[in-house]
């Protein structure tokens, strides 16, 4: 059982078994990797006490990452098998060069692969839905999950000298794909863009967590900020560096138009306004993001994204946000599914998760 949220009123995690059908499963190992790094890197002063933390520690996160590795077995779900596997086994990778999670990481990739639609140039995101979208769905989402395939693709030995194998193609046909056909022309994203089964001809967009088809979606938009910021580290190809920014200008401008603070409402385009609910998790990844983004960026534009990064993590440190004694959680005011009416103004283990990475990443600058 791993953490997933708490309701307004809940003091403690209201947790769900790990399943390839819980997307939220990785988070909470990624949690704990991160902080095991985070507190190997703080061991200086009393090594032995340090030494006996982190081991037990260590012996958690491989406890929750490990819970997972019935994914390398099976076949594939849908597209968050990445954010089950890079957020777990990929952390836990990073963090203690284990080789069996780097398997389990590689034959996931290969399994993600599986739902790659050469005909229309994709991943699919949710094969159980594509009846209800008429045609091959994939959403913004999906653009977070191209890192398995990119990092695969790496530790393969590919990706030098112009050789790149499968999973680098698909990654990048995806992300070509997708820039091509799931923006609007001011650079915001649709959710899901549907395309034709057979010829694969984009049909539409439309939304299935915003607000409508024409919205801005704030979560939506932040993984179109942290997926092309993370495709330009793995291709350094200008096209994705430039679209990286263009997609985070719009979401800065609109901000800025619709909020009173740096974290959005959950759609930007609620006719509410301000009394709609916030998304502190979508503020959580676009801090992350423009904190690597900055680095890819001329001095002018590496200011601004720094800066805005910094009061992001500013106002989701203060009280307004941060639970402090009223939960478990770091963050309280995140919107899961609106539409649906789940985990509206909650804590949501995802945005704990990237709002650690994102002050970690600050950390290291």
């Amino acid at each position: 059982m791993e953490p997933r949220n708490i309701l307004d009123g809940d003091t403690a995690w209201n947790c769900r078994k790990a399943s390839a059908e819980e997307w939220c499963s990785g988070f909470w190992p990624g949690v704990l990797w991160m902080t095991y790094e985070s507190k190997k890197e703080e061991a200086t002063s009393d090594k032995l006490a340090a030494a006996i933390s982190l081991d037990s520690l260590q012996k958690i996160a491989e406890g929750y990452t490990e819970s997972l590795s019935f994914l390398a077995e099976q076949p594939v779900y849908d597209h968050d098998l990445g954010f089950l596997v890079i957020n777990s086994f990929l952390k836990g990778y990073e963090a203690t060069g284990c080789e069996h999670y780097r398997q389990v990481a590689l034959a996931a990739a290969d399994t993600l692969a599986t739902l790659f639609n050469p005909t229309v140039g994709t991943i699919l995101s949710w094969p159980r839905h594509v009846k209800d979208f008429g045609g091959h769905n994939t959403i913004m989402d999906n653009m977070i999950n191209l890192e398995l395939l990119f990092w695969a693709a790496q530790e393969n030995g590919k990706m030098r000298n112009g050789e790149n194998d499968t999973l680098y193609n698909i990654a990048v046909k995806h992300a070509e794909t997708t820039m091509n056909n799931h923006f609007r022309p001011d650079g915001s994203c649709y959710h899901v863009a549907v395309y034709d089964t057979l010829d694969g001809h984009f049909i539409k967009g439309v939304t299935h967590q915003g607000y409508s088809d024409s919205s801005m979606w704030s979560r939506g938009q932040s993984w179109a900020i942290y997926g092309y910021t993370m495709v330009y580290r793995f291709t350094h190809d200008q096209r994705f560096l430039d679209h990286a920014q263009k997609v985070t200008d719009i979401y800065l401008k609109r901000l800025h138009e619709t909020s009173n603070d740096w974290v959005p409402l959950w759609d930007m385009d609620d006719p509410r306004g301000i009394e709609a609910p916030k998304d502190a998790s979508a503020a959580c990844v676009v801090a992350s993001a423009l904190l690597e983004l900055q680095q890819y960026v001329d001095a002018e534009k590496a200011g601004e994204y720094k800066d805005a990064a910094v009061n992001m993590l500013r106002d989701l440190s203060s009280d307004r946000y941060q639970s402090r004694d009223r939960n478990v959680a770091f963050l309280m005011h995140s919107t899961g599914h609106h539409p649906a009416g789940s985990e509206i103004d909650a804590s949501i283990i995802y945005a704990d998760y990237y709002y650690i990475e994102a002050l970690l990443r600050l950390a290291k600058l």
